[in-house]
């Protein structure tokens, strides 16, 4: 299905009034509504079409779904003093770089 989506992660679920509400995760302002499931992607479906065309349109290019990137692995992250003198500690106290430190963290609480 993520073919037709082009990498993006459809949603659906039943929501609260009864209707089936079909979503891209990553982009959640593009949904459909529908009386069944089916019904809901083939909306989505179109919608998403329909997207892309105005992405065009516009000359903008179309995003690319986070699951089709590429990531170097590296990022830069501003935080409080007081964080980034604590985090320092607690790594030296650990006998590991603050990289390793913050990366670890960071892996023990994503969500995925």
């Amino acid at each position: 299905m993520s073919d037709k989506f082009d990498g993006y992660t459809v949603e659906i679920f039943l929501d609260e009034d009864g209707d089936w509400l079909a979503r891209l995760e990553e982009l959640p302002n593009i949904s459909a509504f529908a009386n069944s499931p089916e019904q809901a992607i083939a909306e989505l479906e179109a919608a998403w079409k329909l997207t892309k065309e105005s992405y065009m349109a516009h000359g903008e290019a179309i995003p690319i779904a986070p699951a089709r990137r590429q990531y170097s692995g590296q990022f830069n992250v501003r935080v409080d003093k007081r964080v980034h003198r604590a985090l320092a500690i607690e790594a030296a106290r650990a006998g590991i770089s603050l990289n390793a430190l913050v990366s670890k963290k960071l892996s023990e609480n994503l969500h995925t």
